[in-house]
């Protein structure tokens, strides 16, 4: 099947797209970014910043939005969701998860130049005057600057990581990722301590990451500032406090994640946080338990992180949206958005046992679901 992806792409999308194929779907399509790729940086690892699209990429997609969509606004959507209101055929919503830095100095000015109103969905590190990173990454950063081999006991031996080449690194991270999960923010920040520590990493270790400007706002997530400044012209919603793999956290901890995170945001920015977007968002990290917290949490919808596009269908507390990656051609972008993508998948009879790529990792997953090609 490796070779079935190119031919979609550089024959199938373009040709689908000139026979307006893509152009005769109805209903609602949301698609999600994580960021653009900000002026000036140097890609640390291609997989890990596969989420991050181009500013030339992003400029693009949203012209072809504004051409043969109708783009809403956040606002609307909310009446939407409330009964208040219709959406216009092919109504398209646009938002961003995380909150990088990049957000607020790279990609906004590109949303502004194409009048476009965006959803961003932050956690609640961003209320804080000092930023922080997303604590997987900063985990995957730890891995790609250990030794090629290294093995850790951490938390009195609660954990265990053995890592016998610098190519198992991938597999053992995201299974490290899924365990800490497990842990509150206060312990899982210790445990990542003592994982820097076991791995001889010097105190200044992130600066070889973030060595200059551009791979801060790559890497660091928004400050309380920075994101007041984002909320005067744009929406915002909430990604619970500390992006865990919900599925692998207790009860407890859901809904302290999510709840919690919807008034820390409401206490920071005065105004009402109705929308919510699950961590990584597929189907292994979001189930029936942590949808009903998000209901009972006081939020008007929430949003999956994959299954998206017109004529999916969209419950309120799992709606679907286009993940959008740095490998997605524009006519690509436009199967996803058209409902063309998934259609072909349900005729291949790949529909329900193909898992879609998500944002970094997939909690059902043992490998970075970005290495795996897509084939439909």
């Amino acid at each position: 099947m490796i070779f079935v992806s190119p031919f979609l792409k550089r024959i199938v999308y373009p040709g689908a797209s000139r026979l307006g194929l893509l152009h005769r779907s109805k209903g609602l399509a949301v698609v999600t970014y994580h960021g653009v790729e900000p002026e000036g940086y140097r890609s640390v690892d291609t997989v890990l910043d596969g989420g991050l699209i181009t500013r030339t990429a992003l400029g693009e997609q949203l012209h072809l939005l504004r051409r043969r969509y109708n783009l809403i606004s956040p606002a609307q959507f909310r009446e939407y969701c409330r009964g208040e209101t219709n959406l216009p055929d092919r109504a398209v919503l646009v938002t961003c998860d995380d909150g990088l830095q990049a957000t607020l100095t790279d990609m906004l000015p590109i949303l502004e130049e194409f009048g476009v109103e965006c959803l961003f969905f932050v956690t609640g590190a961003s209320v804080e005057a000092v930023p922080s990173m997303l604590w997987y990454e900063e985990l995957y950063l730890m891995f790609l600057a250990g030794p090629p081999r290294f093995s850790c006991r951490m938390n009195e031996g609660a954990i265990d990581v053995k890592v016998g080449s610098e190519e198992g690194k991938r597999g053992h991270w995201w299974n490290l990722a899924r365990l800490l999960s497990r842990y509150d923010h206060v312990q899982r920040a210790e445990i990542l301590l003592e994982f820097r520590v076991q791995l001889k990493l010097e105190r200044n270790w992130r600066s070889r990451f973030l060595g200059d400007d551009a791979a801060g706002r790559r890497f660091l997530l928004l400050t309380g500032d920075q994101l007041g400044e984002l909320a005067l012209k744009m929406s915002i919603g909430a990604h619970t406090l500390s992006h865990p793999v919900l599925s692998q956290s207790s009860a407890e901890q859901v809904w302290n994640e999510i709840s919690g995170c919807r008034e820390l945001l409401k206490g920071q920015l005065q105004r009402d946080i109705w929308a919510f977007a699950y961590p990584f968002g597929d189907c292994g990290s979001v189930g029936e338990r942590e949808k009903g917290f998000a209901k009972q949490a006081g939020f008007e919808c929430a949003f999956m992180n994959e299954g998206g596009g017109f004529g999916a269908a969209a419950p309120r507390f799992a709606i679907p949206r286009v993940h959008v990656t740095r490998d997605m051609s524009l006519h690509e972008f436009e199967a996803h958005v058209s409902g063309f993508y998934r259609g072909l998948r349900r005729t291949l009879g790949r529909e329900s046992s193909e898992v879609l790529p998500t944002e970094i990792g997939s909690a059902n997953d043992l490998v970075w679901p970005r290495e795996r090609r897509r084939s439909a």
